[in-house]
This record gives structure tokens, sequence and C-alpha cells, in this order.
């Protein structure tokens, strides 16, 4: 079976292009922007393309493929709506006409479990959370209008499509989340927002490709998968300040002992974005926002059992063992 893989060079994508490798009879290859050792060395070839551009989307499938994984995507808290909108819900909308056009049957999509966040907690919410009246970055909203039109195209026996929802992925080779925190708890820049008694889901990294595998694999005529979208994260949520000094205390760096309540953080984030926005600032981001205060104070964890249902999913790696592996190889963090 020919699969591709959009973002294989990336972190996750990484992951997925090994767990899929697992098998003899998949045969990967990576779209992205630019070419990777690393996936050479895996002997998996890249095509070399930009998801906004709907001709190199055509060209890269017409080679034939079976699946699709759509792991690429712009993510952050800030910058462009234009840059946002054109890869994300874009060049996911290349995609799956172009995947449809060519006779590819199965589509599985990389959301993230943003697009349910609005303002307050998720106390271990399913799927049938809806989608907030409005978002509070162009990551979150455009991954929302991408993940519409992923279920949306689903058909049941002809062009099978799901959506998955990893929360604060990290592992080795973490080139996002863990850099940044323990490189602003080096220089003292961490708050405890709220109480820190605040309950997140995060899933490590390999877990998270697992369950892309797992899916993948149900994904058949008349499955109870086609068409749905799937949170998955650990065993368990964590204590987000809790989880953080663990962070911090791996690399020798001191527990957050200062804190800020929601409402300052909230409104020192309007701030900043308005002023960042007036100035015209795209780089460096603001150093708060109203969705980092939000996230970083309140609580956002969600129900697995669908995706245990469906197709099985369990951690395979705990936190504390995912954390022993991560800090084994501390110096690719």
């Amino acid at each position: 079976m020919r699969i591709l893989v959009t973002g294989g060079g990336g972190f996750l994508g990484t992951f997925l292009i090994k767990e899929l490798l697992k098998n003899s009879q998949y045969i990967v290859t990576n779209f992205s922007r630019h070419s990777y050792s690393h996936l050479e060395d895996l002997g998996v070839p890249t095509i070399k393309g930009d998801l906004r551009q709907k001709s190199d989307v055509e060209k890269a499938l017409s080679f034939g493929f079976d699946a699709i994984f759509h792991v690429a995507a712009l993510a952050g808290v800030w910058g462009k709506y234009q840059e946002y909108y054109d890869i994300n819900f874009l060049g996911t909308k290349n995609l799956l006409e172009a995947a449809r056009v060519t006779g590819i049957k199965r589509f599985i999509y990389t959301s993230t479990p943003s697009v349910v966040f609005g303002k307050d907690d998720l106390l271990g919410v399913g799927e049938e959370c809806p989608y907030p009246q409005k978002h509070l970055t162009a990551y979150a909203e455009t991954k929302t209008m991408a993940e519409k039109l992923v279920l949306e195209a689903n058909d049941s026996h002809e062009f099978m499509t799901c959506a998955l929802r990893p929360h604060l992925i990290w592992g080795p080779g973490d080139p996002h989340l863990f850099p940044r925190v323990i490189q602003k708890g080096k220089e003292g820049k961490l708050r405890v927002v709220g109480d820190g008694e605040n309950l997140v889901d995060i899933i490590y990294v390999e877990n998270a490709a697992m369950a892309h595998v797992q899916a993948f694999e149900a994904l058949k005529p008349g499955s109870t998968v086609c068409g749905q979208a799937y949170f998955i994260g650990q065993e368990r949520p964590v204590k987000l300040w809790d989880f953080i000094n663990q962070v911090l205390g791996f690399m020798k760096i001191g527990p957050v002992m200062k804190s800020i309540d929601i409402q300052t953080a909230y409104r020192l984030g309007w701030l900043l974005e308005k002023a960042f926005m007036l100035g015209g600032i795209q780089k460096p981001e603001p150093p708060m926002t109203r969705f980092v205060a939000l996230n970083l104070g309140k609580s956002h964890y969600f129900s697995q059992e669908r995706a245990k249902k469906d197709f099985g999913y369990y951690p395979r790696v705990s936190i504390e063992e995912g954390l022993k592996r991560t800090f084994a190889h501390r110096d690719i963090l």
C-alpha cells in the first residue's frame, strides 16, 4: 500500500513515518517544501511541493497513492491570518480535491483540540463538544475550517476520512513545547497563571503516531471511524504547572514560583495583541495573548472513550516512561 504523509519531516510526521514503516506492506513517501536527510536514511523519498499550490499537490498525487496522512500545518498563536488560512485551510482543500480526483480512498487529518477551545474550562468533554462561536487565534480558526472540510468530505464507502486531535505533543526531539518551556524557565519568565490547579491533556509523540496508524487501519468502508473526529491523549490529564515544574526539574531549573491571576493575564494579553497589531509587529509574538492566558490558566482535558471504542487506542508509553525517554536524549531537546 502506497501512503503519502504531508509534513513528514516534522516532529509528529517523523514518528508517524517510523510507525508506518513497522509494517512492511506500507510504502511511505513524504510531501513537503524541503527534503530531510533523516527521512532519506529511513529510505523514505520526499516529493517537494507547496500545499498552497494546487498544481504542486496534483503533481504529487499523480504518482499514485492509496492513502494520505495530512500532518503538515502552520501552528502558532500569532501571525498573519492569511498565512494560516492559506496553509491550514487552502492546503487541506487542495489535498482533498486532488485526492478525490486521483482515486485515493483514505484521508487521515491531524487536527487539534484547539478547534473546540473558547474561553471556558473543558472538563473531560467528548467529541460532541461544539466548536466555539469565536476562536482567539488564526491557527484554531483555520484548523477548525479544515477539520470541518475533511469530515464533510467523508463518504463511508468511496472516500473515507477522519480527524485526530492530539494535545500538547512532546517527546525526544520536540522542537517546540519543551524547548520553549525550558528557555523561558532559564530566563525566569514563567508565571503560574491562575491557581495552578488546572488539568490538561498531554500526549507523548509515539502515542500520537500510533493512534494515527490505528485510526487509519480501522478506516474501512462502513466503519464507525468514517467521518469522525477523535481526542487522543495520555492515560490521565496532568496538573499543568506540576508537569511544567517536573520538566524544569529534569534540566535542574527551579520551579515556577511567581503567579498571575487569569483575569489579569487575559487583559494583559488583550493589550499586547492590540499594541502588536497597531505596530504591525509579526515577530516576535507577544509575550502574552488572550489564548495563551486561557490555555495556561484553564483546564482543558478530554474523554478518549470514542478512540478506545472505535479503534482500540490506549497510550502505549506512559507519562513517566515518556519523560525518561525524552530526557535520556536531552541533547536534541
